[in-house]
């Protein structure tokens, strides 16, 4: 990428004493973390129907039971949160706080389940975002864009990794305005509809549903209960978010995203309760005949289709789309946690010019797009892999702030413990649900994956601690100075690139510096020499037949001839190597140079070095 264009899509650099400049106010954070948290309330009720519905014609009047079970146990995980975020202020969230107080593994299981999970966060809320704009598409009478679903959900993906690399400042206002019009319209929608159900009655937006009774309803009643209720849990989803991210809020930050998280969890409460009181109103189930969310039914029926459910729906949309962001908020954070402690590569804990984990945005775009190819950007197929990561880490931070506020042993922390014991034991036995009622659904690929990774920090782990020990100097022995210096330049011709790389070796090793070249063709030895003798800067020139038309291997041979001459030996191998003028040029150069350079760089005991020479435009 040129600088010119990195500059125009990302902006200019932003130096590190300015970073305190960029953290959020509490209106601004609401909308940036809060965004998949809130935007759940658009397929929650769904998911919950959607269950719902291939039992009795009873069984859809228990959404509204089990959508008041659900909000207890998000007040009870939220206001635990609260508890997380004054506890480590620094954040780190679930990972931070099961390493801590349960050990290492335990952490990392947090920390495989939440990476996993936001990755499905941007998939499913993409997804979802998409469904939201075909649903549009499709009640103003363009049915066919849901043919370009995919599509839509990879620009998508794109742009918003592209906003995430520009910044906080750059995408603080882009996230505020869909969010807080979003969080208006489904407020002023409820409002409206209850006052218009009570005055003129429901519309009849559906033919009512005949859904035959099961043989055994009671039975299968329990068993779509705890699906439902299962299903219903994505409401969850985003609420560890601040606590996650309490470094990027203005001074003081701990009181302020404590605050933010409390109204957070007001707005989730009531437009999830009042959506899912609406459908039960309204009669609304999901429609498998035309794919239009309950959401995009509920609005139709309130409004008619006109300006106002124009603007719900895209503001759905939009919010769909940026809770994405969620997840890029949260996985570069949790992966340079990680790559800190060296359980993942160093570079994702480094920070790019931007003063944003660059590369563990990237690695989320390029996952997440992934999973939308695979599964086709359908939400649905994506619901039954989302929220078991989610109450995994749940469940391990509510048991890692159970031990620390036992330790510390005072009435307020006892208080603590049992409200973090209650969203504990609420959170494994929903995550025991998830299991039981999700593991053919798709489940079963999260819980084989986190293991998978959790084996794969331990690896790195391990592979970092080995390298810590080789260069450890308790161990070392100070060098003795090089008494031999053999320079080898490889040469593939005799023109103006090689010129460079030959004054360089006769600069190190003026008394013993060779030029090697490997003869491939029979007939070109010979013009090598014949050139050599007026170009070769009084360099010998030893010319290795390959009969085999191999290049890697008389050179290695060649090599290893001159290690054996001499002990005390330093051989160097010099490599000049083109440098292209444009990007796609490099396509047409130095993979002979870098398979040399490879072969060469395993082999103890020598010195690489590349010559470049720079081709103009």
């Amino acid at each position: 990428m040129s600088s010119s264009l990195k500059r125009l899509l990302l902006g200019k650099p932003i130096p590190t004493e300015s970073e305190n400049r960029d953290r959020l106010r509490k209106h601004t954070a609401l909308a940036v973390f809060s965004s998949d948290a809130l935007s759940s309330v658009a397929y929650a009720t769904e998911a919950i129907l959607a269950v719902l519905i291939i039992g009795s014609t009873f069984a859809l009047g228990l959404s509204l039971p089990i959508s008041l079970a659900i909000t207890a146990l998000l007040v009870i995980v939220g206001f635990s949160y609260r508890q997380t975020i004054h506890a480590y202020p620094g954040g780190g969230g679930a990972y931070i706080v099961a390493r801590e107080n349960l050990g290492v593994v335990p952490g990392l299981v947090a920390a495989g389940a939440l990476l996993v999970d936001y990755v499905l966060t941007v998939a499913v809320s993409i997804s979802a975002g998409v469904a939201a704009i075909t649903s549009l598409a499709g009640a103003l009478g363009y049915p066919g864009l849901r043919e370009y679903g995919v599509g839509l959900a990879l620009i998508f993906i794109a742009t918003i990794t592209l906003l995430n690399l520009r910044g906080i400042r750059d995408k603080g206002f882009l996230f505020s305005l869909p969010t807080y019009i979003f969080v208006l319209s489904i407020l002023g929608m409820i409002a409206y509809a209850l006052i218009r159900y009570f005055i003129v009655g429901a519309p009849d937006l559906v033919p009512p549903a005949s859904i035959d009774p099961p043989v055994n309803a009671e039975l299968i009643s329990v068993w779509l209960i705890l699906r439902a209720f299962a299903a219903g849990c994505t409401a969850l989803t985003g609420i560890e978010a601040i606590s996650d991210n309490v470094q990027d809020f203005k001074p003081p930050a701990a009181r302020n995203a404590a605050n933010t998280l409390t109204v957070m969890i007001v707005l989730l409460v009531t437009m999830f309760l009042g959506i899912t009181y609406l459908a039960n109103l309204y009669g609304v189930t999901p429609n498998s005949v035309t794919n239009e969310t309950v959401l995009s039914q509920l609005a139709r029926g309130v409004f008619g289709i006109g300006p106002i459910y124009v603007l719900l729906q895209v503001a759905t949309a939009l919010i769909l789309v940026l809770a994405a962001n969620t997840g890029y908020a949260d996985f570069p954070r949790l992966a340079f946690f990680l790559a800190r402690d060296r359980f993942l590569p160093r570079q994702l804990a480094n920070r790019g010019e931007r003063l944003v984990f660059s590369n563990g945005i990237v690695v989320l775009g390029v996952a997440a797009a992934l999973l939308v190819i695979i599964f086709q950007a359908n939400p649905i197929a994506l619901l039954p892999l989302y929220t078991l990561g989610v109450f995994t880490s749940f469940t391990l931070s509510q048991l890692g702030m159970v031990r620390r506020n036992l330790r510390t042993q005072t009435n307020r922390s006892e208080r603590a413990a049992l409200l973090s014991g209650i969203g504990a034991l609420l959170s494994g036995v929903v995550l025991v649900m998830l299991v039981l009622t999700k593991f053919v659904h798709g489940a079963w690929i999260v819980i084989l994956v986190i293991p998978i990774l959790v084996l794969g920090f331990q690896v790195i782990a391990r592979h970092y601690t080995r390298v810590a020990e080789q260069l450890s100097l308790t161990t070392a022995v100070r060098p003795q100075p090089i008494r031999r210096l053999t320079a080898v330049v490889l040469v593939s011709g005799v023109h103006k690139g090689m010129l460079p790389a030959l004054e360089l070796g006769r600069a190190l090793a003026p008394d013993n510096v060779t030029a090697v070249y490997v003869n491939l063709e029979p007939d070109q030895g010979m013009r090598i020499r014949a050139r050599w003798e007026e170009w070769g800067c009084d360099v010998p020139l030893v010319v290795l037949d390959s009969p085999y038309r191999s290049l890697v291997t008389p050179v290695l041979k060649y090599v290893q001839e001159i290690e054996g001459r001499y002990r005390d030996d330093q051989v160097m191998v010099i490599l000049p190597e083109f440098i292209p003028s444009r990007w796609w040029e490099h396509l047409l150069h130095n993979q002979t140079g870098f398979l040399l350079r490879a072969a060469l760089m395993f082999r103890a005991g020598k010195t690489v070095i590349s010559v470049p020479y720079k081709l103009e435009r």
